[in-house]
């Protein structure tokens, strides 16, 4: 069994639902984006630390690596990391500053969180993933609970307003993270467990079983939780797909 796992992913592919699922199964820790923005000031005020505490910036490292893992473990034994694909370049690169030079950079993953498993999961319809971050981004709702109640709303509600330029941006952005994610792991010696969004959405209990199993955990007990959380493709969505492909296809 390792000492950690790490989803390697990129925003709207599904790792809120399967972080929630995760999270409800005892011994698998607690993953979360516990790095999630490309910045030591960032990740200190994450954790309620105060820079001036520390003497050189790899001390305040240490500190917020240590606060981390006590999150990242959920009081178990097992860490659990959600990293964004955007907030990885940083992540290693402080880990280096912390750890000093290593051979590669799973070496240095493994400094810091002990013999890691690793789990990629990727949405295969780029165009449905971005119209969900461009809309979240517009709208301010990224998580909603099945019964409506809104979980995570990072601005004041505004009206969606469709932007061909934005969507085609995005897309190409998450393809590059994809294709970034893929060519780590060949370098790295990395055979991920691969999972979709569209397996996930599917049947979110036989995935979580399929990552219970690489991380050497049982699966649940017989009987399917309620998801936490609801997909928000909705009829707009669906329109902004249609104008977006008729507009690709007619140049």
């Amino acid at each position: 069994m390792p000492d950690a796992y790490i989803l390697c992913t990129s925003p709207r592919s599904g790792s809120t639902l399967l972080c929630h699922l995760l999270r409800a199964v005892p011994g698998a820790g607690h993953p979360g984006s516990h790095f999630h923005e490309p910045s030591l000031d960032d990740w200190l005020d994450d954790y309620n630390l105060d820079r001036a505490d520390y003497v050189t910036r790899q001390d305040a490292l240490a500190a917020v690596v240590a606060a981390a893992r006590r999150l990242g473990s959920g009081g178990g034994d097992l860490f659990a990391l959600r990293l964004q694909r955007h907030s990885f370049a940083f992540f290693i690169q402080q880990l280096g500053h912390l750890y000093g030079p290593a051979p590669d950079d799973r070496s240095l993953i493994e400094t810091a969180f002990g013999r890691t498993a690793f789990v990629h999961l990727t949405r295969q319809d780029k165009l449905a993933q971005a119209i969900s971050f461009v809309k979240a981004e517009q709208t301010g709702l990224w998580h909603r609970a099945p019964d409506g109640r809104e979980i995570e709303r990072l601005a004041p509600p505004r009206a969606p307003a469709y932007d061909a330029g934005a969507i085609a941006h995005t897309r190409d952005l998450f393809e590059d993270m994809d294709r970034d994610w893929e060519a780590w792991f060949a370098r790295e010696g990395i055979a991920p467990l691969r999972l979709t969004y569209e397996a996930l959405a599917l049947d979110p209990h036989a995935e979580l079983a399929r990552v219970l199993g690489h991380i050497g955990l049982p699966s649940p007990p017989e009987g399917e939780p309620p998801l936490p959380v609801a997909k928000l493709a909705d009829a707009t969505s669906r329109d902004w797909t249609t104008r977006f492909l008729s507009e690709e296809i007619g140049g």
